[in-house]
């Protein structure tokens, strides 16, 4: 298993492996990926062979990006990379590329970045990865509804300097 950048060519298998996990992650059409690869400051594929078995897209502050979890994290901390999604492909789930993915994510953000920040369905519930965020070490920092209040997140972060999350 490698952890790569994304390439053009690897966006149908990645829009095919995102649609599979609505309504975990909101659905996301060949343009939206296209952006994402043009304008996020991570976005990186976990090869397995020449199948890509998940991804993980993520971005620094500053960007002019519309989510409005990534603006809840933007207006509370100056330094930190959030998660935009991770998704691992079905067979590849308990293989570790997830935490492959998280630890490259992390070793990215040295430098850059004091925390890493992404949120997690609480209604609907994503009990699984909620468990493998808290197991990586992110702790909640808050909660907001979104998309009309049909659903509700988790937001939650992970110091990287060690020190204890604050709000």
């Amino acid at each position: 298993m490698r952890v790569e950048d994304a390439l053009r060519e690897d966006l149908a298998l990645v829009g095919i492996l995102n649609e599979a996990e609505i309504p975990h992650v909101n659905s996301i059409d060949n343009s939206g990926f296209i952006w994402f690869l043009e304008t996020a400051d991570y976005f990186r594929v976990a090869r397995d062979g020449d199948t890509v078995a998940g991804f993980l897209i993520g971005f620094l502050p500053g960007r002019a990006y519309d989510s409005l979890n990534y603006r809840w994290f933007r207006d509370r901390y100056a330094s930190f990379l959030y998660v935009d999604r991770i998704v691992v492909s079905p067979a590849a789930r308990g293989l570790g590329v997830g935490r492959k993915l998280y630890e490259d994510f992390a070793k990215f953000a040295e430098g850059r970045a004091e925390r890493l920040t992404c949120e997690v369905n609480v209604r609907p519930p994503n009990e699984g990865s909620l468990r493998f965020h808290h197991a990586f070490g992110f702790t909640e920092v808050g909660r907001q509804e979104t998309e009309g209040g049909t659903k509700e997140v988790s937001l939650l972060a992970m110091d990287l300097s060690g020190n204890t999350m604050q709000n």
